[in-house]
């Protein structure tokens, strides 16, 4: 046995085990939600279909071109007589022989080749492909939209189990400090310097850690699997992460955000139909005017299919115009004028909603920033207050309910300055989006 194949198929499995335990990055997270979440492959698929409903508006503009076989047994003379004209079988013998008012039954098969091409229709295959372009236009803006907010999940679920397994470490370092005291409360107790309640209540809180630890690894579980569900992946397998910066500064004020979001692409989307909607007025219109089309025609016929016996052709030019439709047209033309001013309200209403959501998504950032760097002294106070009565309780002077409740309290404020953190983090990215901006760009 050859044993290269093998060894290289072992360096291919390390080495594909080595990408699998990569820490994952966030921009990588973003990246990956991209290209495989569920919503951003159905938007594609969306626009897709799209594209190609513009594709078969633009194909009216072109001939139609249809090729039929017909096949007919009938003894009516009236048919039977021009059929046999049309197999060029006809003779006047066969017509006085017979009886021309009670023939025999005749096979007839007809090979029939017909092109068609509208002329002039009033506007209205314009219009249409005009509409379906702007479907198009719109189904695409639609994707970009789709992409942002798949990437804006993937970052809020990627900062979510960041913050859940850090607080489980936070959990579990801080257990592991009140095992400790219970250990130190023990051993007084023993020494007789240390009441008993006093251990006790150690115990309890040591026993309410053990459930808070139990109790964040479960979270840190369905973290897993809601990143997962964001990535477009399945849901039982799990990421390491790479380690998460912290927020950064808000890069501009407001008005900058009021800009940009002009361009959100959702709102472009919306735009984009309520342009096709202007066309539907041009296109109703069309009913009231002429229609000029050519039609061109070859037959073959023969009493066998697909024979050629006989042939003719024929070339014909239509024209029509609609004279009354029982008020139909004009009521299709006010229904149309009417959803182009509801389209138009909407897509106002759209956009001063959008103003609002930056506004509010703005506020939402700076305070969040502001409660983080809140949270962080708070936390340098708490870590400095637990050391002092550390070292009193080492003293002899407080009491071990004391530095538990320093510790509980230091274990608070860590919590509080990891969830502030963290909403500082999705706060800023939540901003971007709603501003109309990709949320990678404002990754530290």
């Amino acid at each position: 046995m050859n044993p290269r194949p093998v060894t290289a198929a072992v360096a291919l499995l390390a080495a594909t085990s080595t990408l699998a335990t990569e820490p994952l990055a966030l921009t990588e997270a973003m990246a990956t939600a991209r290209q495989q979440a569920r919503e951003v492959t159905a938007a594609r698929s969306r626009q897709a279909a799209a594209d190609e409903r513009a594709n078969q508006a633009r194909g009216f503009r072109m001939p139609s071109v249809r090729l039929e076989e017909n096949w007919i047994r009938t003894n009516s003379p009236a048919e039977v007589f021009a059929l046999t004209l049309n197999q060029e079988r006809f003779s006047l013998g066969d017509l006085m022989v017979g009886d021309p008012n009670d023939p025999d039954p005749l096979n007839t098969a007809i090979t029939r080749l017909e092109i068609s091409m509208p002329v002039y229709t009033g506007g209205e295959i314009r219009g249409r492909v005009r509409q379906a372009e702007l479907a198009a236009e719109s189904a695409s803006s639609a994707s970009e939209w789709a992409g942002n907010q798949a990437a804006y999940e993937a970052a809020a679920a990627y900062v979510m189990l960041s913050q859940a397994e850090e607080y489980v470490r936070l959990l579990t370092q801080a257990r592991e400090t009140v095992a400790a005291h219970v250990a130190l409360a023990r051993a007084y107790e023993e020494q007789g310097m240390l009441v008993k309640s006093e251990l006790l209540r150690a115990e309890v809180e040591l026993a309410r850690m053990d459930d808070l630890v139990v109790e964040a690894r479960g979270r840190a579980k369905v973290a897993q699997a809601n990143l997962a569900f964001r990535l477009g992946e399945e849901q039982g397998s799990e990421r390491s992460l790479a380690p998460l910066p912290d927020p950064g500064p808000i890069p501009e004020g407001l008005e900058g955000w009021l800009t940009s979001a002009a361009q959100r692409r959702d709102l472009s989307a919306a735009r984009s139909l309520l342009r096709a909607g202007e066309l539907e007025d041009q296109v109703r219109r069309a009913a009231f005017l002429p229609k000029v089309g050519v039609v061109a025609r070859g037959d073959l016929v023969d009493d066998t299919l697909f024979g050629d016996h006989g042939g003719s052709w024929s070339v014909m030019a239509q024209a029509s115009i609609n004279l009354f439709a029982g008020g139909s047209d004009q009521a299709a033309r006010a229904a149309a004028r009417h959803e182009l001013a509801a389209g138009r309200e909407d897509v106002q209403r759209f956009e001063q909603g959008v103003q609002l959501e930056v506004r509010q998504a703005y506020e939402e950032a700076i305070t969040a920033r502001a409660r983080h760097e809140t949270a962080r002294r708070a936390l340098t106070a708490a870590r400095e207050a637990e050391r002092i009565v550390r070292e009193r309780f080492a003293t002899g002077v407080v009491k071990m309910i004391d530095l538990l409740d320093a510790s509980t309290a230091r274990r608070e404020a860590e919590t509080r300055e990891l969830v502030a953190r963290d909403e500082a983090h999705v706060a800023l990215f939540r901003l971007a989006v709603k501003s109309g901006r990709a949320p990678e760009t404002v990754i530290p």
